[in-house]
């Protein structure tokens, strides 16, 4: 007896797809059965799926916890409705047949074929390293996007867009040496401009003093000027000072690209895009992180525009503060759609904040039992990112409290003018009755 059996090629497969599973044999014996195996493990463990017994022509699934997905079309075919991830894999087909010599041999002759299931990415997302990040206008600094794409198999082709052009950059293989090092040292160009460098700080690099303006604090005279308690309120100043490191050029774009497996069988893939962030081109410009892959119809995407914060709206609860209560001033957004994540600083013009402290980093300002003497004081909220920066003030009126008592102080200044007032009484009646 002779028994030759194949297994037809299957192209890959999306989730959820039916898929027939075909064994193909030809033989001159009298068959016994066939077994479908599904292969896992490389190869050290075969799980019996579906069984056909010629001998008693009956079929039956040993895959109960699949709630029995597999149709026997034929007996040479087994049909799974939806696949899953977890079905990727190789599968083999075994037949026995009977020796046409003895009935008591059996042939066996199997084959197999590989079931390569595709999943398309459930998620995509574009969001900003190192956020929230401040701005400076004296150094230039590298700015990087990371598009994150899950729930892919296999792993995607990640590129981007700016303004809906494709970016050309350069492959960046290697991983990066230390935090903030994701481009080469030439990435970073410094062209100091002197006419934003006070006289004290320009002596100083000349004479080859101090630190190098690009690593250099803003200058204590803008600082103290910005502390003036003569500044108008509200405020809003969107900075637009740049020096001349800032070039009307393209930049240079660095890209990464990597993926790591999932336990459910997925990808998950990262792309960076590094360049030397221009504030006056890169702000409001629109970027775009597309997605390529073989279970999509067409390209995934998803897109941010980079935008400097502008025109905070601030809140301040309770609207009436009185003394001894808890004041909460709140940034609660902007005028517009601000990317990345600005960066909050809290400040009390003129002096230090409730606490002690010079500054209040977070999105909100908490003063605990406000006393008197917060009567009348300006706080200013600096939002930013690295696109630029923007102040904002508000003023805190501090009301008498009728649940307190008055201090010892205003006690005795009572107390001594109602006596005043009564002994000077006590007098004018004593003259009034001797000259009587």
């Amino acid at each position: 007896a002779y028994l030759t059996v194949s297994i037809e090629p299957l192209p890959p497969v999306v989730v959820g797809d039916a898929v027939t599973l075909k064994c193909n044999f030809k033989t001159d014996g009298k068959m016994r059965e066939i077994v479908w195996y599904r292969v896992t493990d490389g190869g050290t463990i075969k799980q019996k799926i579906f069984t056909f017994d010629a001998m008693f022509s009956t079929n039956f699934s040993q895959m109960e916890n699949y709630r029995k997905r597999e149709d026997l079309v034929y007996q040479s075919t087994v049909r799974l409705p939806e696949v899953r991830i977890s079905d990727n894999g190789p599968y083999e087909c075994h037949v026995g047949i009977y020796d046409r010599a003895t009935r008591e041999k059996v042939v066996l002759a199997s084959g197999n074929v590989f079931l390569n299931v595709m999943a398309p990415p459930t998620s995509i997302s574009v969001l900003a390293a190192d956020t929230p990040a401040p701005f400076s206008r004296y150094q230039a600094q590298n700015f990087t996007l990371v598009c994150v794409v899950s729930g892919g198999k296999p792993a995607p082709l990640v590129y981007f867009k700016r303004d809906g052009e494709p970016i050309e950059a350069t492959p960046l293989p290697e991983p990066p040496a230390g935090a903030g090092s994701w481009a080469p040292r030439n990435l970073l160009h410094r062209d100091l401009d002197d006419t934003k460098v006070p006289k004290s700080l320009a002596a100083e690099g000349e004479l080859g003093l101090g630190h190098p303006f690009g690593t250099a604090e803003p200058p204590r005279g803008l600082a103290a000027e910005r502390d003036s308690v003569t500044e108008s309120i509200p405020e809003t100043v969107v900075s637009r000072e740049f020096p001349r490191w800032v070039h009307e050029t393209e930049p240079i774009y660095y890209f990464r690209h990597t993926h790591a497996p999932v336990s459910d069988g997925t990808v998950e893939a990262r792309a960076t895009l590094t360049w030397t962030l221009n504030p006056q081109i890169d702000n409001e410009a629109l970027f775009s992180c597309e997605v390529k892959h073989p279970a999509l119809s067409m390209p995934m995407q998803s897109e941010v525009t980079l935008v400097a914060p502008k025109g905070p709206k601030i809140t301040m609860t309770p609207t009436r503060a009185r003394v001894g209560d808890t004041v909460r001033i709140l940034v609660q957004g902007f005028q517009n759609e601000v990317f990345p994540e600005p960066l909050f600083t809290w400040t009390r013009v003129g002096s230090r904040l409730l606490d002690g402290s010079a500054e209040h980093d977070g999105k909100e300002l908490v003063l605990e039992r406000v006393p008197a003497e917060l009567n009348g004081s300006m706080y200013r909220c600096t939002a930013q990112n690295p696109l630029g920066s923007t102040d904002t003030h508000t003023r805190l009126i501090v009301f008498e409290n009728p649940n307190i008592p008055r201090g010892p102080e205003d006690s005795n200044g009572s107390l001594t003018g109602h006596c005043g007032f009564r002994l000077v009484l006590a007098l004018t009646l004593t003259v009034i009755l001797e000259l009587t």
